[in-house]
């Protein structure tokens, strides 16, 4: 059995789901919204530039988390999937799961984008093993902090290979699909790196090191 691992964001989905929560909290009037949907971008920019400060964008992004009981978090956030989530699934990702899972290979998708947003997406492309950044809880409700290591970069090398001791496995014959040179330090782990509708910098690397360089941005 071989592990397919899968970023979520821009490479699963046509669309970053962290940002366009960011947007949902702005449009449905959750937070402030000029002050907010400023920070939010400029998050954004900072993380496809390769300086985006992953603790400062968590205390800036898990602190709504903290601000509205977990019944109603729940609620918006069904709104949040229907609304900018469902249009963004791509049927192509969905055949490409699906072509791993004849294989025999275990499914995991790894993301920098939180358990709370990310764990229903998870579900909708019926993949049920899923590494997240994990929002601090205390009975039941976020605090707005993080738990353990962010699942960024080196840390998502990190998440893995903890990951991979509880399951007792490893790396051997291992893919990686990923859109974004963040995911370097990863993609670099792994036997089978694969580019999916990469950045310049990642689509570079790619070419120069021969990875395959595909699209999921195609119709089924």
């Amino acid at each position: 059995m071989s592990l397919a691992l899968f970023d979520l964001d821009n490479t699963l989905l046509a669309g970053d789901s962290d940002y366009l929560w960011g947007r949902f909290l702005v449009e449905r009037g959750i937070v402030d919204g000029e002050t907010y949907e400023a920070e939010n971008q400029r998050f954004y920019d900072e993380y496809l530039a390769g300086s985006l400060d992953i603790h400062e964008f968590l205390r800036f992004q898990l602190q709504p988390l903290a601000r509205h009981p977990r019944r109603q978090l729940e609620r918006w956030r069904e709104e949040f999937l229907a609304e900018k989530i469902e249009p963004i699934l791509l049927p192509a990702a969905r055949q490409l799961l699906q072509r791993h899972r004849e294989q025999g290979d275990e499914l995991l998708i790894i993301t920098a984008t939180n358990r709370f947003i990310t764990e229903p997406i998870a579900r909708r492309y019926g993949v049920t093993e899923l590494l997240a950044t994990e929002p601090e809880e205390v009975e039941g409700e976020y605090t707005g902090g993080v738990s353990g290591t962010p699942c960024f970069r080196e840390g998502k090398v990190e998440r893995l290979q903890q990951w991979l001791q509880r399951r007792q496995l490893d790396l051997r014959d291992s893919w990686f699909y990923s859109d974004s040179h963040n995911d370097l330090p990863l993609l670099e782990q792994v036997e089978h790196p694969v580019a999916v509708d990469p950045d310049e910098t990642l689509r570079a690397r790619a070419e120069a090191s021969g990875w395959p360089v595909i699209s999921l941005r195609v119709p089924s």
